[in-house]
């Protein structure tokens, strides 16, 4: 059992429907706080204005719902107030640990920054950093992107499901966006003032983030926060061709199957399948699920492909 204070976060962008690879991260994340005595919190990261969907929050929560997933705080929206957001870029520039630059992608890729597998971020090296980029000065959002001067050093922490990790933000992305033209924080900046103020000290969520953690590590020192959370990057949802879960897949949102008359507990029964906990398909409700659960187990299964070939399975029971 975890510490009465443990704190995690369910934290859906509303850029679309949640599709099953959703549901198996969502799932996990609930599953492994409510059987450890964790604080769940509810946030909407909507702050990709381009992409985030009219109407997409409130069918996410419904669906979160169906699924007999719940939370103890929230929903908060990050877009609700940007000013925590301005005052940790005021502290970094202050310090000297980030500055703005204009730079194109193109001029970027020129200078020898290729675009960091899967990412489609270029690498921006620290030879781009601009003439006397430590007395910038104060924040000032002048629409233009601002960068971290990542240092070349390397992150270690262990985490719970891929285990010991060693690695260098400098090396892999170099100095990444913190604040973007649009006049808003990137998700690298906003996800750590969020977690730090709001007392999230575990962390569960796809392993296409797990570089990611090592640079939020970075911010969370460069800012003066406590402790980074816990992490525990459990593994996506992969279609056949190993690639990871999307629309080139077919229609796989929770929405569509739940429209043709599909019953939560097969979606959830689906999920704990790929998670090793039933050897064969089963319906299950959440609570079941929860009972069930065991993160252990998800960490032992953790080279395994969760392939979304149980679809015909799930149209089955409408």
């Amino acid at each position: 059992m975890l510490p009465q204070t443990s704190t995690t976060r369910l934290a859906p962008s509303p850029t679309g429907a949640l599709h099953l690879g959703n549901a198996f991260a969502f799932l996990v994340n609930w599953a492994f706080a409510r059987a450890n005595g964790v604080r769940i919190i509810l946030r909407i990261e909507d702050l990709d204005g381009p992409r985030v969907k009219w109407g997409a929050a409130d069918d996410i929560v419904g669906t979160l719902r169906w699924l007999g997933i719940d939370w103890d705080e929230g929903p908060h929206f990050q877009s609700g107030d940007l000013s925590p957001y301005v005052r940790a870029m005021r502290t970094l520039a202050e310090r000297g640990l980030a500055y703005p630059s204009d730079l194109s992608r193109g001029e970027i890729e020129a200078a020898g920054g290729a675009p960091q597998e899967g990412s489609g971020e270029s690498r921006f090296p620290a030879s781009l950093r601009p003439r006397d980029w430590d007395a910038v000065g104060g924040f000032v959002d002048t629409g233009t992107n601002w960068r971290f001067a990542t240092p070349d050093r390397v992150v270690r922490f262990c985490d719970r499901v891929a285990g010991e990790q060693a690695i260098n933000p400098s090396a892999s992305i170099g100095d990444f966006v913190l604040w973007t033209k649009r006049g808003v924080p990137s998700y690298q900046l906003a996800v750590v003032v969020d977690d730090a103020r709001q007392g999230v000290t575990e962390v569960v969520r796809g392993n296409d983030l797990l570089d990611s953690a090592a640079r939020q590590a970075l911010l969370y020192e460069a800012l003066g926060f406590a402790a980074i959370p816990n992490y525990s990057h459990v593994p996506l949802v992969v279609g056949p061709d190993g690639r990871r879960l999307a629309k080139r897949h077919g229609d796989s949102r929770v929405e569509h199957y739940r429209g043709k008359g599909v019953p939560a507990e097969a979606v959830v029964g689906l999920v704990a399948h790929w998670c090793g906990m039933t050897p064969r398909l089963e319906p299950l409700t959440a609570i079941e699920f929860r009972d069930g659960f065991s993160l252990g187990r998800l960490a032992g299964a953790f080279t395994r492909q969760f392939l979304p070939k149980d679809d015909a399975w799930l149209l089955s029971q409408a």
